[in-house]
């Protein structure tokens, strides 16, 4: 059964598909508006229409700390309230360091943590003059465990859940509640469409390599009714499936056997990732 939970008013970024789309559907079903704002305003517009006339769609670039103001504001003006602000908008970053450059870092940042950063003090300042509202970041496993072959996105992650877990605290006072989704793998395009993948990373799906750690994907749909749960429960740190659970405990309670799993993980990333770059040499040294 559902948790009580019933906001009025909620804006979901990077709504149009994956985690946020069902996120948008969940809060949908709990009887809020919810604004779905997304840098694809073709598909932010076909989900609004697919959730029905709770739903309506607006473009954003989470990047554009102004743009998420401005969405922020108009929201408020025309509902009178915002009462969650789901920071979802992320982009997936993969390779080993030496194959990175300042354009994965830059994306990473700019996305995943500015972008966050831009909509949670853009929704603070409404939800400060509420004395209410709920903040929602999307971090990942990623955030609670390092994460080799992938330092950028890991990095980011990492900060959100830093930045969530602190502002809770700073939060709590002025009736703002601040909670932050980790799940494990979870089947959306994020898997498809990893930022500038090193050609010797095997393309931009990571779908293969991360099968050998979690061999069944999560829906964005139970990972939507899970981070919606998680609000109506107040709770500070949601972590989504049985990979995100079990890694996250282990670290805290068994941090020398967590350390020496993710180390295998990572030699295992490595021998890939160098075979890889071994074959595509041979086979250009052949076309030569």
């Amino acid at each position: 059964m559902r948790k009580a939970f019933a906001p009025q008013v909620s804006i979901v970024t990077g709504g149009a598909s994956g985690i946020g789309k069902a996120i948008a559907a969940e809060l949908v079903g709990r009887g809020s508006h919810v604004v779905v704002a997304d840098l694809d305003l073709a598909a932010a517009r076909a989900t609004a229409q697919e959730l029905g006339s709770r739903a309506s769609a607006v473009e954003l670039d989470v990047v554009d700390a102004a743009a998420v103001r401005a969405v922020v504001d108009a929201v408020v003006a025309e509902h009178g309230r915002l009462d969650v602000m789901v920071n979802n908008a992320g982009v997936g970053l993969g390779g080993l360091l030496e194959e990175l450059d300042e354009r994965h870092w830059d994306k990473a940042i700019d996305v995943n943590l500015r972008g966050v950063v831009h909509g949670v003090t853009a929704a603070y300042a409404v939800m400060r003059t509420q004395r209410s509202g709920h903040i929602l970041n999307t971090a990942s496993l990623a955030g609670l465990i390092p994460a080799p072959s992938m330092l950028p996105y890991t990095t980011t992650k990492h900060a959100v859940v830093g930045l969530s877990t602190a502002l809770r605290a700073e939060a709590a006072a002025l009736g703002i509640r601040v909670s932050v989704l980790c799940p494990g793998f979870v089947d959306t395009p994020l898997l498809d469409s990893m930022y500038e993948a090193p050609a010797s990373f095997g393309g931009s799906s990571v779908r293969s390599r991360v099968r050998m750690l979690q061999p069944r994907f999560l829906t964005a749909e139970h990972t939507a009714r899970r981070a919606v749960d998680g609000l109506a429960s107040d709770k500070a740190v949601i972590p989504v499936g049985f990979l995100a659970h079990v890694s996250w405990r282990a670290l805290r309670y068994a941090p020398p056997l967590a350390r020496a799993v993710i180390q295998l993980q990572a030699t295992g990333a490595r021998r890939i990732t160098e075979r890889a770059a071994g074959r595509a040499a041979g086979g250009a040294g052949r076309r030569a």
